[in-house]
């Protein structure tokens, strides 16, 4: 693939989305983005749920109201999610005993995959393999290498997998995309993203059920290949804070920004990356950091500065800022974009000058075009707009999306290599704190450079 893509094909498939959204590309300012769209299949898409944990729970609410999905089948290491999943679906579902058995039943099209890192790979495999369509949550991957394996896996059973990083199937998401394809915010060299949170639950210091127990946990289901270890309802419930399971901050979060990054920028993955990862506050057992704080050098000519931490929220921008030479665009809940005031102000330079040389510098045609004597004069504004989403989640705008590479048969929003791609920058993020040095990254074999 090319590092570079090519601007007017960008465009044009930038203005084909937001045609089938419903999105004029002449948005007018201060413009409301309807998320509801009308795309029923014909024939119902037979789900099963590998995982039933938090997460699935919230994505089964959105697929229970969708018509073109039916709830077949789960599988969980913890009796309660089930139990509740059931109640959920009115108990219409089939409770397998693992995945494998879940699997093999007949009359399942496709699987979500809720479960905890370290078994995205195993599970997502064994589903395409089995001829089955995935929708794989974020990462997806629990180390680099396994990346490459989810994708030949794709390759060769022709099925589909799209990964959860949700946002990027919202149409504000996309005018970003189609604005940075414009080329309106100039050069853009730079880009600050941030997620923070401050609150044991946004740490991952979950509650856990008063009737979880060996008696309702399979904990060997759980443990997979991790490593063996005693028995840990603090392990089974909070598994982000360890290691053995997941990448942490990086691979839970940081994920979800740079999908977005690689998305609305045309980007694969950078050249280089130096972090920083410490334990500051959250002392309970985890060994994975509560803030983190990386710089990413990409050879499509930008640097993102990200950062994160438990330990406030309001402190700096959530989301992102992307920095141009004409604009600069914030995302978050809404989108902004503000023009850069133009010309130059050297005036308290050539105020210096002999008064002649002044009065000379003041006629110079290239000075008269360029420069604008009242570029801080606070009566000086820069040109804003700015959009808002309305209408469905994010979440059930991606199982749109993946309903339709399922009927279609065609690729999904988010595929496999974006996949490999937006997670690998965590584990580099991970790897270069942990070695406390650079890590560089090899675009021709897709991996980290040897």
């Amino acid at each position: 693939m090319k590092d570079r893509i090519n601007r007017r094909d960008f465009i044009r498939q930038s203005a084909a989305t937001g045609a089938a959204l419903g999105l004029g590309a002449n948005s007018v300012r201060g413009a409301v983005f309807n998320y509801d769209r009308a795309n029923t299949p014909a024939e119902k898409i037979n789900i099963g749920f590998i995982g039933v944990g938090a997460r699935a729970h919230q994505v089964m609410g959105d697929v229970l109201s969708m018509p073109q999905f039916e709830v077949v089948g789960m599988c969980d290491a913890y009796k309660g999610r089930l139990d509740r999943a059931l109640e959920r679906t009115g108990g219409r579902p089939k409770v397998y005993r693992d995945h494998r058995e879940l699997l093999a039943a007949p009359g399942i099209d496709a699987v979500y995959i809720g479960t905890p890192d370290h078994w995205h790979k195993d599970h997502a495999i064994a589903a395409l393999e089995a001829g089955k369509d995935v929708y794989l949550e974020k990462p997806l991957t629990y180390t680099i290498p396994e990346g490459i394996e989810i994708i030949n896996a794709v390759k060769k059973s022709g099925k589909i997998l799209q990964v959860g990083s949700q946002n990027i199937s919202t149409p504000l998401q996309q005018k970003a995309r189609e604005i940075i394809a414009s080329g309106r915010l100039g050069q853009i060299t730079m880009i600050r993203a941030s997620v923070n949170r401050n609150s044991p639950g946004g740490a991952w210091h979950y509650p856990i059920p008063p009737d979880a127990s060996e008696q309702t946990v399979d904990w060997s289901m759980f443990l997979g290949s991790a490593p063996k270890r005693s028995f840990s309802l603090e392990r089974f419930f909070r598994w982000r804070c360890f290691s053995d399971y997941s990448g942490g901050m990086a691979t839970d979060l940081f994920v979800h920004l740079m999908t977005t990054i690689h998305y609305i920028m045309g980007a694969q993955a950078p050249e280089m990356v130096v972090a920083a990862s410490s334990l500051y506050r959250w002392k309970d057992g985890r060994d994975v950091g509560d803030t983190i704080n990386a710089i990413l050098q990409y050879p499509e000519g930008f640097t993102v500065n990200l950062s994160g931490t438990f330990n406030n929220e309001s402190g700096g921008e959530q989301g992102f800022q992307v920095l141009g030479t004409k604009g600069s665009m914030t995302i978050g809940r809404r989108l902004s974009l503000v023009s850069e005031v133009d010309g130059d102000d050297n005036g308290w330079i050539v105020d210096s000058w002999p008064s002649e040389l002044q009065k000379g510098y003041y006629r110079d045609p290239k000075v008269i075009a360029s420069e604008r004597p009242n570029r801080w004069d606070p009566n000086v504004i820069a040109e804003e707009e700015s959009w808002r989403g309305v209408g469905r989640n994010s979440t059930a705008l991606h199982l749109e999306n993946f309903v339709k590479a399922v009927k279609s048969r065609q690729q999904p929003v988010e595929d496999a290599l974006a996949g490999h791609r937006a997670a690998a920058v965590p584990h580099m993020i991970n790897l270069a704190a942990k070695l406390n040095k650079p890590v560089y990254w090899d675009r021709t074999k897709e991996s980290l450079k040897s």
